[in-house]
């Protein structure tokens, strides 16, 4: 069927607006732009630019400023402008994964900071001007890939670095982009997209992937705030290292941006604090609950916030059973969610949960740790397969003991064992 308008001479005439409406792909009404007619893949492209150029602005700028600023010292006469923008490339290359060379040095630390502004810059670009159609979205990605590899090679990337400028450029723009362009309002719900998988997917083990992320996300909310408390703990400390560093007010904004862009890695850093694993800030030392091993750290203020050995104790040695306060959390939300069908069904979902919480634990912890210098400051984080594994158990642990005694179906079964073992007497 068609839809027609009124009749001119017996010709029909086409009514757009209902054609339009009936359209299965709409172009949205406020999109409206000189770009108007274009394929919609350009969306794509324009919005993978704007996020890079962005994101590279907000790290070149204070470097740039900071030049400026000193160009008057006759100790930088030699120093060009684009060192500066060297800098910043080198910065914003880092949050993607790809080691900073600095002489003879390799930064191999990712600053999370730098990550996190990438994936929300590529969020709100695609969510403002972006289309969620698949053709706009594989451009913007590529586009994005292709600006870090770009830039990798002309900063002097070359090797295996470039490989991870190609990964790292790929998996910022797929999560980021792909956020924004399913926030915009002609977009589908990220579950009707991802009906067809999750559906095949048994119901416990459902239940256990959102319970892993929910366990995942307490993990970091706590972890977040024991790190408000080092800082408050150790201002002092930090602010004696702000002054005897002397810096101006620019050299102050440089700082601060540097500070800001490693705030999640040590956010990263008290999560492996809480599981009893404890990190190192160089090598030969290491902070933990229940042991502290300093040494001689960088004169860097957020390093201030660490731990020292007055804090440790009886009380900070039960620190990780904080882990299994968020497991039975967690059982808590499978008892809720889930209808089992098999007396084990909630045994799965709470397991499910647990590898959930190992595997962004385990990515989390190993993208926070890296190299900071050479010699021992090229060992600085934590290893993420233990901490991954000591938060998986004691989430295991918590969701097992809350979601299985409320499981009817579970004590039934153990009734019905307990009497197959427990001969009845016959006199």
């Amino acid at each position: 069927m068609s839809a027609t308008g009124p009749r001119t001479g017996g010709t029909p005439v086409v009514d757009r607006r209902r054609r339009r409406t009936l359209s299965d792909d709409p172009t949205p009404t406020f999109f409206t732009s000189a770009l108007d007619g274009a394929p919609r893949w350009v969306a794509g492209v324009l919005s993978a630019l704007q996020a890079a150029l962005l994101s590279f602005l907000v790290l070149t700028l204070p470097a740039v400023a900071a030049y400026v600023a000193t160009s008057a010292d006759p100790s930088n006469s030699g120093v060009g402008w684009f060192r500066s923008v060297g800098v910043g490339s080198a910065m914003w290359l880092l949050g993607h994964g790809v080691p900073a060379h600095v002489g003879p040095v390799v930064v191999s630390l990712v600053p999370l900071g730098v990550t996190l502004l990438a994936l929300f810059v590529c969020y709100a670009s695609a969510r403002r001007s972006g289309l969620a159609t698949w053709s706009a979205y594989a451009a913007g990605v590529g586009t994005y890939t292709l600006v870090a590899v770009l830039l990798a090679l002309v900063t002097g990337v070359v090797g295996i670095d470039l490989a991870r400028a190609f990964v790292g450029g790929a998996t910022v723009s797929a999560i980021g982009l792909g956020a924004g362009l399913l926030a915009r309002p002609e977009a589908p719900a990220l579950r009707a997209l991802t009906r067809p998988v999750w559906s095949r997917c048994p119901a416990p083990l459902r239940t256990g992937a959102a319970g892993g992320l929910l366990a995942s996300a307490a993990l970091v909310t706590v972890a977040a705030l024991v790190t408000a408390l080092w800082i408050l703990a150790g201002r002092a400390t930090i602010g004696d290292v702000v002054r005897g560093l002397g810096l101006d007010a620019v050299g102050g904004v440089v700082l601060a941006v540097a500070e800001l862009a490693y705030l999640p890695n040590l956010v990263v850093w008290a999560l492996a604090w809480l599981t009893g694993a404890g990190f190192a800030v160089g090598e030969g030392t290491h902070f933990a609950p229940d042991d502290v091993v300093g040494g001689a750290l960088p004169a860097v203020p957020m390093l201030g916030a660490l731990p020292s050995s007055d804090v440790v104790g009886p009380a900070t040695s039960l620190v990780p059973l904080v882990l299994v306060a968020v497991g039975a959390f967690v059982g808590l939300y499978v008892h809720r969610r889930l209808t089992p069908q098999r007396w084990w069904e909630s045994a799965l979902a709470c397991a499910a949960a647990a590898v959930g919480t190992v595997v962004v634990v385990t990515l989390l912890v190993t993208l926070a740790s890296g190299g900071i210098g050479p010699d021992r400051l090229s060992v600085v984080g934590a290893q993420g397969g233990v901490v991954g594994l000591l938060a998986g158990a004691g989430v295991l642990v918590g969701a097992l003991f809350v979601a299985l005694p409320g499981d009817a179906l579970l004590r039934a079964e153990i009734a019905r064992v307990v009497r197959a073992l427990v001969p009845r007497d016959r006199s």
